[in-house]
């Protein structure tokens, strides 16, 4: 730090200072670590640093990074997030926002870019893993349809209904319709609670009810529905076995 001073004068008062990523040693600064040893040995504070850029006059990038991931829980708590919110967050704005929203989205997508690489569903515990990190933290109801091919990989999520998710506003036609338009056999509803408890209510179970005959139907079986809970769900096909 040299002679650098922890305090400052500005306008005749004594400010307290912060430290700028260019107080720091080169080789303890995100972007010069990630160059010199990878991605993989940098923290998530210090990934999300590098997506932010810049930090605020109150924090430097690191630490509004840390800030933000205490915030909303971490990176799926962000991935969740309302835009709007987002947007209105000390030292975001819409640009940063943009940013960070295009990068995780990046990241999601990365799962099903290849065919040879598509995720595969074999359990439950396998769709929760693939959609619990951003589902458990939206403030609002969802329902994603994941479409499956004839292996279960994921070929595809549509995410349907924001909002209270009940029998007045679920349609049975507009659930399956992206699945035949796909020629998936099978698909896979999932949906949040975002009161973080993933317990059933009954409209949850009439729901699926419905949606299990519709399916046998249209020749399309639904797989299972997962309630999303923080960190927890719960498998609806493991409780009704139908």
């Amino acid at each position: 730090m040299g002679n650098k001073r922890f305090k400052e004068e500005k306008n005749g008062e004594r400010g307290e200072y912060h430290i700028t990523i260019h107080d720091m040693p080169s080789s303890e600064r995100p972007r010069e670590r990630l160059l010199h040893y990878g991605p993989q040995a940098l923290s998530t504070v210090e990934l999300l640093a590098i997506v932010l850029r810049t930090g605020t006059k109150r924090s430097n990038v690191v630490e509004l990074a840390g800030k933000l991931l205490v915030l909303y829980g971490g990176l799926g708590g962000l991935m969740g997030a309302d835009l709007a919110k987002l947007c209105r967050e000390y030292g975001l704005g819409s640009a940063k926002t943009a940013q960070l929203k295009a990068a995780l989205e990046l990241g999601r997508r990365l799962q099903l870019e290849q065919p040879e690489a598509r995720y595969r569903i074999t359990s439950p515990a396998d769709a929760a893993r693939l959609v619990m990190m951003e589902m458990a933290y939206l403030e609002h109801e969802e329902i994603w349809i994941l479409l499956l091919d004839t292996k279960n990989q994921v070929v595809a999520i549509e995410k349907r209904y924001k909002g209270t998710v009940n029998s007045s506003v679920l349609r049975a036609a507009e659930v399956f319709r992206p699945a035949i338009l796909r020629n998936c056999p099978s698909i896979l509803i999932c949906h949040n609670h975002p009161s973080g408890d993933p317990t059933p209510s009954p409209e949850d179970i009439a729901i699926t009810e419905q949606l299990v005959s519709a399916g046998r139907l249209l020749d399309t079986e639904l797989i299972d529905h997962l309630i999303i809970g923080k960190q927890r769900y719960v498998s609806l096909k493991e409780q009704l076995a139908w």
